[in-house]
């Protein structure tokens, strides 16, 4: 289903949506590698059903589909929903509906999956960047409620910002989630093969090895860190702050850029306790000082379940499509 480049995000409560009104469920898919989920979503964004499937990081594309229908035949067999919105990642061309390039699940390149799923379930399919769903999850249903510039930040295993700027979710074709902007120029080799990116440094992968050189044992998370940095263990702390300066780097050139004064964090984020938090936002408020905004920058956790969040703005994505048409 083609769409606008940029989408126009519709006002959440001026829709006289609700139960049992034009968009009684929503459809919502989301791709990750070795995995799917779907999920059927009221309009409160109460998630009413939802199914899993699985598939080998080298599938082959047969193999790969075969477990996204499955997965969402289970969840839309019995109710059919309004529409589907589909969460994935790298690149995407939400224009004409295809996943153009998703590293972690090569059998996907050049996949056209909303013509998939409009065909399997006769329902129009929109598809976009989860972290640019993220935004619309947030904005219908979390902490973006009511603002017209904010950004959504995934954080842990994966990073990524989506940022809604005056009402618009910023959504160019061919873009992508920031993880991959250069915050050190001499910094370590990326997955991308390129060096210094911000996903080096700001994802749960670089914190484990770090808190390891701490002296953290194996399989140490954030929570267990905080909780040590709690109990007055300078050492945690540092780690905690030095981890919440890494991901501030790619945070403050998004400040730098669209000033959107708000950023929800997801993920990972909510373990590291008011340290992690108010480093951020510290810093975030140390380069933001020499503008005259009235609003400092400020930074929220999402109270937004982590498994729910892209597959509730692939709701929202629906809403948000459907409403305009």
């Amino acid at each position: 289903m083609a769409r606008p480049t940029h989408l126009k995000v519709v006002e959440p409560g001026r829709t006289g949506v609700g139960p049992g009104a034009r968009y009684p469920l929503l459809g919502a898919v989301e791709i990750l590698p070795g995995s799917v989920e779907a999920a059927l979503i009221d309009s409160s964004g109460r998630v009413v059903a939802r199914e899993s499937g699985s598939y080998p990081a080298d599938a082959a594309l047969s193999d790969v589909t075969a477990a996204i229908f499955a997965a969402a035949s289970r969840c839309f067999g019995q109710t059919k929903p309004t529409g589907i919105g589909v969460a994935a990642g790298g690149l995407i061309d939400a224009h004409a509906g295809i996943i153009s390039e998703i590293n972690d699940v090569p059998a996907l390149h050049g996949f056209p999956i909303a013509e998939f799923l409009s065909s399997k379930f006769a329902v129009d399919t929109f598809v976009e960047h989860r972290a640019r769903l993220q935004v619309l999850g947030d904005r219908w249903f979390g902490w973006g409620r009511g603002e017209s510039s904010f950004a959504s930040v995934s954080t842990g295993e994966t990073l990524g910002v989506g940022i809604l700027y005056q009402g618009n979710v910023l959504a160019p074709n061919g873009g992508r989630s920031g993880a991959h902007m250069t915050v050190a120029v001499n910094g370590e080799t990326c997955t991308c093969g390129e060096r210094g990116c911000w996903k080096t440094l700001a994802t749960a992968q670089w914190f484990r090895r770090r808190a390891a050189e701490f002296g953290f044992g194996r399989g140490v998370t954030l929570a267990d860190v905080a909780s040590a940095a709690e109990s007055s263990d300078a050492a945690a702390a540092g780690l905690i702050r030095q981890y919440a300066e890494n991901v501030a780097l790619g945070l403050v050139n998004i400040q730098q850029l669209c000033a959107p004064g708000l950023f929800i964090l997801h993920g990972e984020a909510k373990d590291g306790g008011g340290v992690f938090r108010t480093t951020i936002e510290d810093r975030l408020r140390a380069v933001d000082s020499w503008t005259s905004s009235p609003q400092p920058p400020r930074v929220q956790i999402a109270h937004i379940a982590d498994d729910d969040v892209a597959l509730l703005g692939g709701a929202a994505l629906v809403l948000s499509e459907g409403l305009q048409q």
